[in-house]
């Protein structure tokens, strides 16, 4: 009955989730409270679902400790409820302290695809991965050593391995990576936030960056994958618990912990898009800018079926949307 809504291009409703969301977090920039920032998000992006036609069910969220009333969760219902079944990943603001320190490369992003199609991951936290673009797809092993990694990723990209760089997320978790990087004459690129940004840049031809590699967030794995299936480019990961507590729930929940997931085991269908706002300006996304009496946002959204990207940029007449949204502009 709804399988023409899923040919409609949701990835565009999806940004609409997204800004409302960049929206709503940046007023808390620099600030030092990246609490109020996502519980400002989830509530506008909570409010903006309801105007896209799909039965949603969110089943892949970053896990943050904050009131479950507060937060989206696992199993919550989003959407207006009379579209195509639909599962949804989401990042209200991936990159907290980012937002709330002033920093780089903090986003609102929202991954979503036919029911049953995006891999739930459970109580799994973390993962290790490796993520590059369409050119190195092929030649990526996440066993191998980095060095190999390295060596075969230049060789499909056409240059030298010291003109490689390596986004990583600065963890102490990340330090005999980052040391196996620099050994195989690569260039190291130590970021305080944005696991998603970090994919998205290594899978654009345009970027600098080359290559993602370290242990980060599995929800945002998901939604990664979503991107990826639009835009193309290879995401590879292993469960990788943080924590003996994780380790033993993860297992509960059947999976196995030697198993690698590429794209199209995190999402199987094509029938999938992915929205991204910057909140702080980023090498991917400008951030909220604020101008008169218009916000400025930035996003880009995917879709798989076709391979679309769109970047868009909106003017938000903050005076005429007070008077209509609850969200504050």
């Amino acid at each position: 009955m709804y399988e023409h809504l899923t040919d409609r291009n949701l990835a565009l409703d999806l940004v609409r989730v997204t800004e409302a969301g960049a929206l709503a977090a940046a007023h808390y920039y620099g600030k030092g409270n990246k609490d109020d920032a996502i519980k400002a998000a989830v509530g506008a992006m909570r409010i903006a679902f309801q105007g896209i036609h799909v039965q949603g069910q969110v089943i892949s969220v970053k896990s943050e400790n904050i009131e479950r009333s507060l937060m989206l969760h696992n199993g919550e219902e989003v959407g207006y409820g009379d579209g195509p079944e639909m599962d949804v990943a989401v990042n209200p603001v991936e990159g907290t302290f980012a937002v709330a320190n002033g920093r780089m490369n903090a986003l609102s992003v929202v991954a979503m695809a036919k029911q049953g199609s995006l891999l739930n991951p459970g109580h799994s936290h973390y993962c290790r991965k490796i993520a590059v673009g369409s050119a190195a797809a092929s030649v990526i092993d996440i066993d191998a050593p980095i060095k190999v990694n390295l060596q075969n990723i230049a060789k499909a990209l056409g240059k030298p391995i010291g003109e490689l760089n390596v986004f990583i997320l600065d963890r102490p978790r990340h330090q005999k990576m980052v040391s196996d990087i620099r050994l195989a004459g690569a260039r190291v690129n130590l970021h305080n936030d944005g696991d998603v940004a970090g994919a998205l840049l290594a899978s654009d031809p345009h970027s600098h960056i080359d290559v993602l590699l370290g242990t980060g967030g599995t929800a945002e794995a998901v939604i990664t994958a979503c991107a990826l299936k639009g835009i193309g480019g290879q995401i590879l990961c292993r469960l990788d618990p943080q924590s003996e507590e994780e380790k033993a729930e993860v297992l509960a929940d059947g999976f196995d912990l030697n198993r690698v997931y590429g794209v199209n085991d995190l999402v199987t269908s094509d029938q999938c898009y992915f929205a991204a706002t910057g909140v702080t300006d980023g090498e991917v996304l400008a951030g909220v800018r604020y101008e008169d009496e218009y916000a400025i946002t930035s996003s880009l959204s995917t879709r798989g079926r076709t391979g679309t990207m769109r970047y868009v940029q909106a003017y938000h007449n903050r005076r005429k949307l007070a008077k209509m949204s609850t969200v504050e502009y």
